[in-house]
């Protein structure tokens, strides 16, 4: 149905476009892509592979281009119109002209469906180009949330619940016998006799200092001596207090105030994404990490940053090593953000 609109004409009905005008569609889009493909590195800074991509869109749209040329040309020297007017109001405007051409040749043979059938396949095609390059040039348009799930690790699994809590021991009753109690007469004889044990006292709250002398002021006196004198032999002095426990470093610190950041040893650059190239998007991705004891990248998160950018910043700097940080002598684990700089070269 399309050659029969668009490639075959009215009055004829003999192809428009022959052999020649293919060639010369081809040879042309041939030259524009070599071209493109050795002058596009040297203007942009690109890689072989965009800068391919790009030579071959540019040089397909050039090609269907020259073929619309070369098709108003033959349809109106055969058709008897002005073929240098229309040839001029077509390179000037492209689509709009040959939209214009097709309405006014079909007016003049009085064929609509050369006209209306080509119409609706250009608009066509433009929607369907308009709904996939749009995404790929506002990059803005692309579901975030969707691109995070995959670009970003799973929440870690919850914590265990805490055991439950252990009951407390029941209270121990201890009854004790007085003099008064023993004295006093039963009322009743009972069937059997249990033997009664006290438990012994708890030890009382004593008040005092080691090395004290028995029977002295609670707290100690002011002036006063440790130990002393009993039966005539001098007690000896207490032995020294033991020494206080070395602090013991934490675990984990946090970049910040008095706390330096860790040395860089290794930090290989990140990979430029292609299509976050193609599309110019640069800017920054901020991740949170823990650099742990050996120097390595623990639980990398991503705080902030471009969708399109975060897989090569993540991929990078899971690669990177740091001298491990000491605090009182021993190794420890640090929490800090690394910022990771995406810049297109002019």
């Amino acid at each position: 149905m399309f050659e029969d609109s668009l490639l075959e004409s009215s009055t004829k009905r003999a192809p428009v476009l022959r052999g020649i005008h293919w060639l010369i569609g081809l040879v042309i889009g041939a030259a524009v892509f070599f071209a493109l493909f050795f002058t596009l590195p040297m203007l942009t800074g690109n890689e072989t592979g965009v800068v391919a991509t790009q030579a071959s869109i540019l040089s397909i749209l050039v090609m269907g281009f020259t073929l619309v040329l070369c098709y108003v040309l033959a349809d109106a020297k055969r058709n008897g119109f002005n073929k240098w007017l229309w040839f001029v109001i077509n390179f000037l405007f492209p689509l709009a002209g040959f939209v214009l051409y097709l309405i006014y040749s079909a007016s003049k043979t009085g064929d609509w469906k050369r006209a209306t059938l080509p119409i609706a396949y250009i608009f066509e095609v433009l929607i369907v180009g308009v709904m996939v390059l749009v995404p790929l040039i506002y990059t803005e348009a692309l579901p975030k949330a969707q691109l995070m799930t995959f670009l970003s690790a799973p929440p870690p699994p919850p914590p265990p619940p805490p055991p439950p809590a252990a009951a407390a021991p029941a209270p121990r009753i201890i009854h004790r016998v007085s003099m008064e109690d023993m004295m006093r007469a039963p009322t009743v004889i009972p069937k059997t006799i249990a033997q009664v044990k006290d438990e012994p006292e708890p030890p009382s709250n004593a008040v005092g200092v080691v090395g004290g002398v028995p029977g002295g002021v609670p707290g100690g006196q002011m002036g006063g001596v440790l130990g002393g004198v009993i039966g005539g032999v001098m007690s000896s002095a207490p032995p020294p207090p033991p020494p206080p426990p070395k602090p013991q470093a934490p675990k984990r610190i946090r970049v910040g105030g008095q706390v330096e950041g860790a040395r860089l040893i290794f930090g290989p650059k990140p990979e430029y994404p292609p299509l976050a190239k193609m599309a110019r998007i640069q800017g920054e991705v901020r991740l949170d990490a823990v650099i742990s004891k050996d120097g390595t990248i623990q639980d990398l998160k991503v705080i902030q940053g471009h969708p399109l950018l975060v897989s090569a910043a993540m991929a990078a700097v899971q690669r990177w090593r740091y001298q491990p940080t000491l605090l009182n002598g021993e190794a420890v684990e640090v929490a800090t953000e690394i910022d990771v700089n995406f810049t297109l070269a002019e």
